[in-house]
């Protein structure tokens, strides 16, 4: 049984295909089959039962697979724990962001992090929340910037930054010269929401649940578009087809008057996001941690409360 042996079928057991697996280990799938047809062998189990479109797990395969992870995440930790002897902030960090903040925070971010820390390159990621955080759990990841809520065994968090919605219209909206908007008023227009798997879509149904109904009558949000971007959803909204929610580090300007949008404030209480940064329990690189989170503080994040005192929280329960 060696580490690559068990690299392998935590990849299958992800991609549940081998093709994709091998693809993602950087090998040949033949070399990637054979090694895990090896390891069945040596241990005189099946773990994947192979047929049709899909590869899953038999019921012990899928306890190999999850004590495999364990096994990779520790072999992990024994690299870090002797670079940790050496220096905690030497040698890149591999940083998570959801779709969502990336663009918004990513570019003071690395200007900050080259500035405080030049010898902690970031390697970065944009992906989902869940997808972030299955990364983290494999090793893949070191660290991740995501969006309460999600829960998930095993990971610590601390609080970065709270950031309010506001309401992103056409310049020729009725709307447009409102001081605010009530969540409530928002199931009668026209709604453009980011598609499934983006953690922000369901923030904005929070908001105002009627929009879960996708109702065309006038019990419910009158219609919906789905967008793959904040920024192809903002040109939509420019182009009147209907009005959208944001997260406000995303609007450098509320009280811009030039271009074809129009910012408005919602009424109190304004609903709002909490960022956080998520790391493994057993992640040995605590003062990495600490100089990613000093960097987010220093960011200049237009309308965000950052929250300099905010303790690290337990291990989030699954």
């Amino acid at each position: 049984m060696t580490l690559t042996e068990l690299k392998y079928i935590v990849a299958v057991a992800r991609e549940k295909h081998f093709g994709h697996a091998a693809e993602a280990c950087f090998v040949a799938q033949p070399t990637l089959s054979v090694a895990i047809k090896k390891l069945e062998d040596e241990l005189g189990v099946v773990i994947f039962e192979r047929g049709g479109m899909e590869i899953s797990m038999t019921p012990l395969g899928a306890q190999i697979v999850a004590q495999a992870e364990r096994v990779l995440e520790q072999t992990a930790a024994i690299k870090e724990i002797a670079k940790q002897n050496k220096d905690p902030l030497a040698g890149p960090l591999r940083l998570g962001v959801i779709y969502t903040i990336a663009p918004y925070l990513l570019p003071p971010l690395v200007k900050t992090m080259i500035e405080q820390v030049p010898q902690m390159p970031l390697v970065l990621q944009e992906n989902f929340t869940v997808r972030l955080i299955e990364s983290l759990r494999q090793g893949e990841l070191d660290a991740a910037i995501m969006a309460l809520p999600f829960s998930d065994q095993g990971l610590m968090v601390q609080a970065l930054y709270d950031e309010p919605f506001v309401v992103a219209l056409p310049k020729h909206h009725a709307w447009a010269k409102r001081e605010s908007i009530a969540a409530e008023e928002l199931k009668s227009e026209t709604m453009l929401l980011l598609g499934n798997g983006h953690c922000f879509r369901d923030q904005v149904l929070e908001v105002c649940p009627e929009m879960s109904r996708f109702s065309t009558t006038g019990d419910g949000i009158a219609r919906t578009f789905e967008g793959s971007s904040l920024e192809t959803i903002r040109h939509m909204v420019a182009s009147g087809i209907g009005i959208t929610v944001l997260p406000k580090a995303s609007v450098p300007d509320m009280q811009t008057k030039d271009g074809m949008l129009r910012y408005i404030p919602f009424s109190p209480p304004d609903p709002s996001r909490r960022v956080v940064i998520a790391w493994r329990k057993s992640f040995t690189r605590k003062a990495a941690i600490d100089a990613i989170r000093q960097a987010v503080l220093s960011c200049d994040l237009h309308g965000v409360t950052m929250l300099h005192d905010a303790e690290t929280a337990e291990a989030m329960e699954a």
